[in-house]
């Protein structure tokens, strides 16, 4: 991986970006040895690039295997980027609509190497602390986060889980059986007092979890069992939305 010199651009930069670039093509994580052969950057220099990358969220290294993912921040450009992509085009109208309906502020989520982030925000008019902003990491106490739990493979939330075991409630298996029959996850101020949450899941054609939708409100106007009105609303919103999608539930 050659850098072509020229006075008018920054060499530093273009190193940063080819090692970004270099693990997007690879289509997955890289140890660092693989980062080194590729762009021939001498290790000292190398450490100080993924050390910098890393600070900044551009890459994220999993500290169990020490290999190197794709950061949080880039989904969060990526979002912003493709904002008219098609599962934005099909998500927006319905956050609209959820945020009319329970007049609160409607997130939604996916699902990166670091754990959940919140890839786009539809705000209520009532002005409020949600807790979270865009790119935001959701904990696994969140309601959000209790989808992704109850519905992704162990193997993929047990980093996440880990970190944040000891700061986290615990999430017992008949909540999690709960939530996977229902289709619905509450969570009473699981970042900030006086703010809870209520998520239902978004499959797509694959039957896989494509991301989450979250309504976050006072805790006076976020329900708490799936026989809410507002819950009713939710989990019919998630069939409506997965079927666009593609989901079939019978499969």
């Amino acid at each position: 991986m050659k850098i072509e010199k020229s006075n008018s651009t920054i060499q530093s930069l273009q190193i940063g970006i080819s090692i970004v670039d270099f693990i997007y093509k690879q289509g997955g994580p890289q140890r660092f040895t693989e980062i080194q052969e590729a762009t021939g950057i001498t290790k000292s220099n190398l450490y100080k690039y993924l050390n910098t990358l890393t600070q900044l969220d551009f890459l994220y290294r999993e500290k169990k295997t020490n290999m190197y993912h794709l950061g949080s921040r880039l989904i969060q450009y990526g979002t912003a980027a493709i904002g008219h992509n098609d599962l934005s085009m099909k998500i927006t109208p319905f956050m609209q609509q959820i945020s009319v309906y329970t007049k609160c502020t409607v997130i939604f989520s996916v699902w990166t190497y670091r754990g959940p982030i919140t890839a786009k925000i539809w705000t209520s008019n009532q002005a409020i602390n949600i807790g979270a902003q865009l790119g935001s990491l959701l904990p696994p106490s969140s309601s959000a986060g209790k989808i992704f739990t109850a519905f992704l493979d162990r193997k993929l939330t047990q980093n996440w889980l880990e970190e944040h075991s000891n700061n986290d409630a615990f999430i017992s298996e008949e909540e999690m059986d709960t939530i996977r029959r229902n289709k619905i996850a509450f969570a009473k101020e699981p970042l900030v007092p006086s703010i809870s949450s209520v998520s239902i899941p978004i499959f797509d054609f694959g039957n896989e979890l494509a991301g989450v939708l979250g309504v976050v409100g006072f805790n006076e106007n976020i329900p708490t069992c799936p026989g809410d009105l507002i819950s009713k609303y939710l989990i019919d919103c998630h069939k409506e939305i997965s079927n666009l999608l593609g989901y079939n539930e019978e499969v």
